[in-house]
């Protein structure tokens, strides 16, 4: 085995989604109403924050015992404790490897003058197994009309990167740093987004979304990271503004709640993406993701990218893995490619679960502290299918959700390799669906 690979199954064997024993959160549950004027009142209740259709998130000091009460309610419909898995690590950064991370791809743009964008292979042809961000932007075929907002629901996001100052979102009604809830939308100093782990004694997120691991900081840099600034590296969108919402720690230990409380943030503050780079295998919580995962798709226009996981070849359509294995049509799942244009080695598959592939191993990017350096994983895979969606999008920003899945979905480039592998067998081209769309939508 070389000494690439040994590496990344170190590094994978921490991210693979792999089943352990879920646990009770001793103080939140799911709740459903079939009266809103006539929510329960116990005791043991802190406080209630509404989700939507009537279904809210209870905070508690016990769980087990307010599960009990609310069972006898009649106005309860339904009930669901929130689970979370005891995990291993997220994939951490890779060491410079001679052939990989210090090595230059033929193709140098002429469009970008970021002195470290041509370590990343992903940005070539389809030719040579990119997604041809380079000709993309090397011969424009559209220009892009305004900037798409970019949830990134992750371990945070280091917004003080020297590469992506520039690219962050900025909450408009928030003043930063005065302690206040300026906007009065439940979160005190929300200006670049929330962190959901930290709560105060009523169960309201207080924290900051400054990164806590490299992981979310990876991701927006793939998205994002800014353009043609003379530092670092650039992401594949040129008008995606990054929301951070730091809701996985860095055990990849997600809780349905805290994911739910993200999607909604994200989608009332006008993100038109969520980029989810993780999962688990469990799902004792039943359908409340994938029922916010319909919500905000139909009410706000908004599409969840998720990745596959890297069980080494998994089959998701049998083994699940969430929240890539829910069925909504506002969720797109994303496989992993590497560099000579295969399935990663890592990468799960699904024929009914997964929709597309894109490049996901040894892709470089920012991580925190002004730093750039490789990763690999379907959590790579998934933020660069995001950036072409946020780049499509700023082009098209009419486009609904389910019109922007169906043109990725159908402009990949085709690899008979993936056949009964995913839903549409190729590889996420950047060049195609702005071509596809411009020929199909624009002129019509």
């Amino acid at each position: 085995m070389n000494i690439i690979k040994s590496f990344l199954i170190l590094g994978l064997l921490a991210s693979s989604f792999t089943a352990f024993s879920a646990k009770v959160d001793p103080t939140r549950l799911f709740i459903q109403t079939d009266n809103i004027e006539r929510l329960p009142k116990y005791k043991l209740i802190k406080s209630v924050k509404y989700l939507f259709d009537n279904h809210y998130i209870v905070n508690t000091d016990n769980a087990h015992r307010l599960a009990t009460l609310l069972k006898n309610n009649p106005d309860v419909i339904d009930i669901k404790k929130n689970y979370h898995s005891e995990k291993s690590q997220l994939p951490t950064i890779e060491p410079f490897v001679v052939g990989v991370s210090q090595t230059s791809f033929k193709n140098t743009t002429r469009f970008f003058n970021d002195p470290k964008v041509d370590r990343i292979w992903s940005f070539e042809s389809a030719a040579l197994n990119g997604i041809s961000v380079n000709r993309s932007y090397n011969f424009p075929l559209s220009r892009p009309k305004e900037d798409i907002i970019v949830a990134v629901v992750d371990t945070g996001v280091d917004y003080n990167h020297e590469d992506l100052t520039e690219a962050m979102w900025h909450n408009p009604n928030e003043i930063p740093q005065n302690g206040i809830d300026d906007d009065q939308n439940g979160y005190v100093d929300d200006y670049y987004g929330i962190n959901t782990l930290i709560k105060d004694n009523l169960g309201k997120a207080t924290g900051d979304p400054m990164a806590s691991h490299s992981h979310g900081t990876h991701v927006a840099g793939t998205i994002a990271a800014s353009q043609n600034n003379y530092t670092g590296v650039a992401g594949i969108a040129q008008r995606a503004k990054i929301m951070a919402i730091r809701a996985v720690p860095n055990n990849s230990d997600e809780t349905d709640a805290d994911v739910v409380e993200s999607f909604l943030y994200a989608a009332k503050h006008g993100a038109r993406l969520i980029n989810c780079s993780f999962g688990k295998n469990h799902n004792e919580g039943g359908s409340i993701v994938e029922q916010t995962i319909e919500h905000i798709g139909k009410k706000y226009g908004v599409l969840v990218l998720a990745a596959a996981g890297n069980d080494y070849g998994r089959n998701i359509d049998k083994s699940k893995t969430y929240p890539a294995s829910f069925t909504t049509d506002y969720l797109l799942v994303v496989a992993s490619t590497s560099s000579s244009g295969a399935l990663s080695w890592f990468s799960n598959v699904g024929k009914k679960s997964v929709d597309l592939a894109a490049p996901g191993s040894s892709i470089y990017s920012t991580v925190k502290n002004n730093r750039y350096a490789n990763m690999s994983g379907t959590s790579m895979a998934t933020p660069t299918t995001t950036g072409v969606a946020a780049e499509l999008l700023s082009h098209y920003p009419e486009m609904g959700p389910l019109e922007l899945k169906r043109i990725l979905l159908t402009t990949v480039t085709k690899d008979k390799r993936f056949q009964r592998k995913m839903v549409s067998p190729g590889r996420v081209n950047l060049y195609h669906a702005l071509q596809y769309t411009l020929e199909n939508l624009h002129n019509n």
